[in-house]
């Protein structure tokens, strides 16, 4: 499994600027936040006024007894508990409404982000971390950030407040309570490196885990369960160690802080009880007062470290997150084209597609493209070609030639490193990405069908699409006979990744899907090598239908089915070593005659065999 990627984002240090990006996201928040921000200031006041009104209660009790005087400092007492338990109530709806829709937000910006990104960001990322970003790390990030705000604002003024009345009551006997702060500093290093180690290693565990399931089939097949889970059980004990550390340092830190916490009271109440039972010092209010406050002072650095211990267990989530969200598309639109489509918005032409520039597409021309997905690996070598509306291209040749790269380029999933693609004398990075990838129809080798029926997934091609005009699609490719015979006929629903059809009904149903969609350039890539003779028939006969008037370039496995191809390319190494049609190809005897007799060789054999 690659990994460099997983260390991508994995940085040295708490760094803030992440934090400062995700706070953005509560802009739509403000309500909530201000909500929170004053039900924790709230509180903190309450808490640090409590101990003075028991000061005054017992100094005025002990001096003149029961009082009226005595009474209203109580009532005013019980009624800060009032107070105390509307404002908890206050904050706790107030962070329910921040942490679910922050979480929804993420989620939402972090999956319109992957579907912007090109397909060299996909090359080498595995699913399931991917999948982990989209998860766990934005559920981290949107579970800590409002209890961060609340103790922001509470433990903070809690331990101002708390500190300064300390100090005023007496100042030597606070110094002996603030010994707990420096312990603070210690655990930050340790507790973020672990949570970052944590994160990378779950990270890497989810995308082995997913890619195991998905290859299941390939596993049994191959007997490689015990490897299978070898493999895994090494990144599960990884994950486990530091997951313990992890834990077990931040079960040590609280514990460590409560003792400093207690035993500074316990140093204050030895002083301070002395002196007052020598007849010096302060009054018994003031000391019990203080012993409050001391108790209490300790409370908002435990939720603070707290908080700071959780923040630090999420920057990993958050910087794998932000290092997503900022990721720039290695394709996109450049400025001129921008400004195109503005201008065409502002003064719309008829005439015009919505980039300003022609709607058709009669011409494709290659200028001298050199393309490498590695420096030290060159896949296509000066490649020139013209392709005109009508045409249809069929690339033939050994795998890792350069057909599949060819059609790449020519979709725009990738770009030239030298040379040019021009659309009608217009180089295509000049036109807008979303207009030439809404003219093409794309029909892999083995289609994708999302989990629905077969109605929603033909219909993925045009969303406004009518049930006449899906039928329609369908009978043209000739899909509509095995679609009826179904249950539920167009309402058949197809599993996950189509899975209740066979890999020729899925072809079938990809095909009407691109048909629907009208697009001016067909791409085929082996559309028929994984289905049987019948089948191919339907599907070649579908493809005929589709392919007139229209530019088109199928990757070919059966050469039997590019026969009435205008341009024939033999892709070898990344160059073209034979061009021409069927018949001149054949009578050329060269490398085309040599693959397409062997060919044609083994299928009559298979056919006599009846293998």
């Amino acid at each position: 499994m690659p990994e460099p990627h997983l260390d991508e984002d994995f940085r040295g240090k708490f760094d803030p600027r992440v934090w400062r990006k995700l706070l953005s996201y509560l802009r739509e928040h403000r309500s909530a936040v201000v909500r929170l921000a004053c039900g924790g200031a709230v509180i903190a006041a309450i808490e640090a006024a409590l101990p003075l009104f028991v000061a005054a209660m017992i100094d005025e009790a002990h001096t003149n007894g029961l009082t009226r005087h005595l009474s209203l400092i109580a009532s005013v007492y019980l009624s800060l508990f009032v107070g105390f338990a509307t404002c908890v109530w206050i904050f706790i709806r107030a962070a329910g409404e921040i942490s679910t829709g922050v979480g929804y937000k993420l989620r939402r910006d972090c999956f319109a982000r992957l579907q912007e990104l090109s397909f060299s960001f996909f090359d080498t990322r595995p699913v399931g971390w991917l999948t982990s970003r989209l998860t766990s790390d934005c559920g981290r990030i949107s579970g800590t950030l409002p209890w961060a705000i609340l103790d922001l604002f509470w433990g903070s003024l809690l331990l101002i407040a708390t500190s300064t009345a300390m100090l005023i009551i007496d100042a030597r006997l606070s110094l002996v309570v603030f010994t707990i702060i420096p312990v603070l500093v210690f655990f930050q290093r340790l507790m973020l490196h672990s949570g970052r180690q944590a994160r990378r290693t779950n990270s890497a565990m989810t995308a082995s885990f997913n890619e195991s399931l998905q290859g299941v089939r390939t596993t049994k097949a191959l007997v490689r369960e015990e490897r299978n889970l070898a493999e895994f059980q090494r990144l599960s004990t990884d994950m486990n160690t530091w997951m313990m550390r992890n834990s077990i340092q931040g079960s040590i830190y609280l514990p460590v802080i409560m003792s400093i916490g207690a035993a500074g009271a316990g140093l204050a109440l030895w002083k301070g009880g002395g002196d007052y039972l020598a007849g010096q010092g302060l009054s018994l209010g003031k000391l019990l007062a203080f012993l409050q406050f001391a108790a209490v002072f300790a409370q908002p650095i435990q939720e603070l470290a707290q908080r700071f211990a959780d923040i630090l267990n999420a920057s990993t989530a958050a910087e794998r997150v932000v290092s997503l969200l900022e990721t720039t598309p290695e394709i996109r639109d450049g400025q001129g084209v921008v400004t195109a489509i503005a201008s065409h918005t502002q003064s719309p032409r008829s005439d015009l597609a919505f980039d300003g520039g022609s709607p058709r597409i009669r011409e494709v021309r290659f200028e001298g493209v050199r393309f490498f997905y590695k420096p030290d690996s060159i896949v296509l070598h000066d490649f020139h070609l013209t392709v005109r509306e009508g045409q249809t291209v069929a690339l033939v040749g050994a795998t890792g030639g350069g057909k599949s790269t060819i059609v790449s380029l020519l979709a725009r999933f990738y770009e030239p490193r030298e040379g040019r693609i021009l659309f009608d004398g217009v180089d295509y990075r000049d036109r807008s990405l979303h207009w030439l990838q809404s003219n093409l129809g794309v029909i892999q080798q083995v289609p994708h069908l999302f989990s629905g029926t077969i109605r929603e997934n033909i219909r993925y091609g045009r969303l406004d699409a009518t049930d006449a005009e899906i039928e329609a699609a369908a009978v043209r490719v000739n899909a509509h006979g095995f679609i009826t015979s179904l249950d539920k006929g167009y309402d058949f629903e197809v599993g996950e990744c189509g899975d209740r059809l066979s890999t020729g009904q899925r072809q079938l149903v990809a095909l009407a899907r691109a048909v629907l969609r009208n697009p001016q350039i067909f791409i085929m890539d082996e559309a028929t090598s994984s289905v049987d003779t019948a089948t191919e028939r339907l599907i070649q006969g579908g493809i005929e239908e589709v392919l007139r008037d229209r530019i088109a370039f199928v990757i070919a496995h059966r050469l039997s089915t590019i026969r009435r191809a205008d341009i024939i390319l033999v892709i070898d190494g990344g160059r073209i070593v034979e061009q021409g049609t069927h018949r001149e190809l054949l009578a050329a005897r060269g490398r085309y005659f040599e693959l397409y007799t062997n060919q044609y060789a083994v299928e009559r054999e298979a056919e006599l065999f009846g293998t």
